[in-house]
Order: structure tokens, then sequence, then C-alpha cells
């Protein structure tokens, strides 16, 4: 099981979401940013590598929010989510096609990768509220 990292990163009620980008297995689906766990790293470590690679911004790494395993064709991953903020750095595109904030009501708008969806689908939740 392969183990990936989500950012929850939350700006006037909206939430940070990334396009996959055209070279991406999953290309033009939707995700809450993040990356796959590097041997010797830990969660919150990998969160602040892959969101500084992907995005060009330094975060802090709050609390774990949720996670998700879903079994995609080439092998089954374990996302794990964590409440983040930002905390230096303007937001560059490096692997997404674009990134976007939006409200909680807004993200059935999006066609989320199949893993991040439960985790999507909890934010709503707690962001509606």
């Amino acid at each position: 099981m392969k183990e990936v990292t989500a950012a929850i990163l939350v700006k006037d009620h909206s939430v940070l979401i990334a396009q996959r980008g055209v070279n991406d297995e999953l290309a033009g689906k939707w995700e809450l940013p993040g990356g796959k766990i590097e041997a010797g790293e830990t969660p919150e470590d990998c969160l602040k590598r892959e969101i500084k690679e992907e995005l060009d911004v330094d975060i802090e790494v709050l609390n774990f929010f949720a996670d998700s395993v879903y079994k995609y064709p080439n092998g089954v991953i374990k996302l794990m989510a964590f409440w983040c903020r930002w905390v230096s750095g303007n937001y560059h595109l490096k692997v997404h096609s674009q990134i976007l904030w939006a409200k909680p009501w807004e993200l059935d708008l999006y066609d989320f990768a199949p893993a991040d969806i439960p985790l999507v689908e909890k934010l709503k939740e707690i962001l509606h509220e």
C-alpha cells in the first residue's frame, strides 16, 4: 500500500483544490494537493516538501483530518489529509494545470480523483456548518 498525503488549506471559508496536470495518470481530475511519502519521511514532512515542490509555498502542518483507502488499477493507496496553514510564498503552478479556492457548496462541481472523494465529502460537511 502506497501512503500519500493531502493538504487542506482554507482561506475565507474556501478550500484550495488543484487539477492534475496533463502528464499525470489522472490528468484533469481535481485533488487536495500533496504527494507520496518517501522512505524515512513523516506524513507532515512529506506535505511540507510536496507543497513546496508543487506550489512553491511554505506551510505549517496542523492536525490530522481523515484518511481514505482506495484501490486503483495499479495499486492501493492510503491518502492521509491534514489541516494546514499557509506560512509564506506565492502560489506558482509546477505540476498542476490549475488551482482554485472553492467554497464548500462548489466542491460538487469538480471531478475529484477517487481517493479524494471521501475526504471532500467530509470536508463539505465540516466547512458548511
